[in-house]
């Protein structure tokens, strides 16, 4: 609940756990947003579970990090779900998007012809955003729609609809571009939480996931806040 300040760049990231709630068992969603500093430190700025549906929950989210006095935000890094794009688009409609590039080659692999073409695709979609700039990436797209438009055209498909969204890092300082295209600070946590969780495997309260992922947050950040900076921002 600390007052928060100015931040360049927010990465967002869901993870679920199950929980024992009134009876039965659901699906708790654990919401987490990092931000990196004017300075190139990385903070974690906020952690919130709760079982409403996706696009209130991080509406709400978002909201409370404005009222904290999160400000200055030049682009959101997240994957591509649909209610947090939703609830970006609410609550911070002028702050560019990025889609997580790892999640993004993850998903060309659920649109091959076969599972043998998976990680054949997955390499070309990274292959495309490690290109050395917007116009090169764009070449790289149609290379690659040439060579699969026969053998894989639903990935294609895909690819060509869903391309635009993975390019918004290319605007930024070329030092940020491998951190900024990828939710990799949130994913930290989201490791350590799985690594603590998988002991647990249902908890009997919301509550007590709560106060086991922002314990998990709270370590973090502190071992931010007194290790190395991030970002260079010269």
């Amino acid at each position: 609940n600390r007052e928060l300040g100015e931040y360049l760049y927010l990465y967002l990231d869901a993870q679920y756990e199950k929980v024992r709630h009134e009876g039965c068992v659901r699906s708790l969603a654990c919401l987490k947003a990092v931000g990196v500093t004017k300075d190139g430190r990385r903070e974690v700025l906020g952690i919130s579970c709760s079982l409403s549906e996706a696009e209130v929950h991080w509406r709400e989210f978002l909201q409370e990090l404005q009222k904290r006095g999160m400000h200055g935000v030049k682009l959101v890094i997240s994957d591509a779900h649909e209610g947090l794009k939703a609830a970006k688009t609410a609550v911070m409609p002028s702050v560019k998007w990025q889609r997580c590039l790892f999640h993004l080659a993850q998903n060309a692999g659920h649109h091959a012809p076969s599972k043998s073409m998976q990680k054949e695709l997955q390499g070309k979609v990274k292959q495309i955003y490690s290109a050395i700039n917007r116009e090169e990436a764009e070449q790289r797209l149609k290379k690659v729609l040439e060579t699969y438009g026969d053998k894989a055209e639903k990935f294609c498909s895909w690819l060509e609809e869903n391309f635009i969204e993975g390019l918004t890092f290319y605007s930024y300082p070329e030092a940020h571009w491998k951190k900024i295209r990828t939710v990799n600070p949130v994913e930290r946590i989201n490791k350590e939480q799985k690594r603590r969780t998988r002991v647990a495997g249902l908890f009997p309260s919301i509550e007590s996931c709560e106060r086991l992922v922002i314990s998990i947050g709270i370590r973090i950040h502190e071992e931010w806040a007194t290790g190395k900076k991030y970002l260079t921002m010269e």
